[in-house]
């Protein structure tokens, strides 16, 4: 990872970070103050381990608390836009497949539990990566592999691809905007579609995002520039994801 700027990773997956308020009664937004620390660069999952939100939580401390960035602690919850968590909901500090949406508890709950930090969990074997996509996907850009996928390593969830700034991405397949925006720290302007279900893609370090979220997009239709935010040289860093966890691109993409 000589060439990007360390980078929180999830990777299609999210949080906004500038500031996240909470919600004067039962609700409550993510949210990084000033002063509070930043997002760890590796997330450590913690197969069976859970934790109770209590009010004042917000989805970003409990990540960066645990050892998680917001991003994968989002996507494995399935906690969508705009990332609001509710006071007695439980989330996951490890990806399981099929992660729906949260919902709020019923009114009427009782009293809050803490968090559930167990000193250990039992070990859990990693679900092996899909051997098939329905997919036809497509390059998102040209450009030379800066940094390749790697299993286990949670540093590297996607490709680096090298260009100039201002170079097209493209859609690598037909889908649907699900976040536009700059608030994932390391990710600088980033946009992720989701291709059906189990399937979504993220392109982040763009210099500006032309899609909106609920925009509907078409394989290889232009989606943002390439830049450099978030990142120390113009690249795109590309990740495709199953069930809210990584899988490595160049499994999927054509051979050029």
């Amino acid at each position: 990872m000589t060439t990007r700027s360390p980078m929180p990773v999830a990777a299609l997956s999210v949080v906004l970070l500038c500031v996240f308020l909470l919600a004067a009664c039962a609700s409550s937004t993510v949210v990084r103050a000033p002063g509070t620390a930043a997002a760890p660069k590796v997330s450590t999952p913690k197969p069976g381990a859970s934790v109770v939100v209590r009010r004042g939580d917000t989805l970003y401390r409990l990540a960066v608390s645990n050892g998680i960035s917001p991003m994968d602690l989002a996507l494995w919850n399935g906690v969508p836009a705009p990332y609001t968590i509710y006071p007695g909901q439980r989330l996951h500090l490890y990806p399981r497949s099929g992660a729906q949406a949260s919902r709020p508890p019923a009114s009427g709950s009782g009293t809050q539990r803490p968090p559930v930090r167990p000193t250990q969990a039992p070990p859990q074997p990693s679900a092996p990566p899909p051997v098939r996509s329905d997919i036809a996907w497509r390059w998102p850009t040209d450009g030379q592999i800066l940094n390749r996928y790697s299993a286990g390593d949670p540093t590297r969830q996607g490709v680096d691809i090298a260009g100039k700034g201002g170079q097209p991405v493209r859609a690598a397949a037909d889908g649907v905007v699900v976040y536009s925006g700059s608030g994932l720290v390391g990710y600088g302007e980033l946009v992720i579609v989701k291709h059906d279900e189990q399937w979504l893609s993220a392109y982040g370090h763009n210099r500006t995002r032309l899609v909106n979220e609920g925009a509907r997009v078409k394989a290889g239709q232009q989606i943002a520039e390439m830049g450099s935010t978030g990142t120390a040289r113009e690249m795109l860093h590309f990740e495709i994801r199953y069930n809210g966890k990584p899988v490595d691109p160049l499994q999927y993409l054509p051979r050029r």
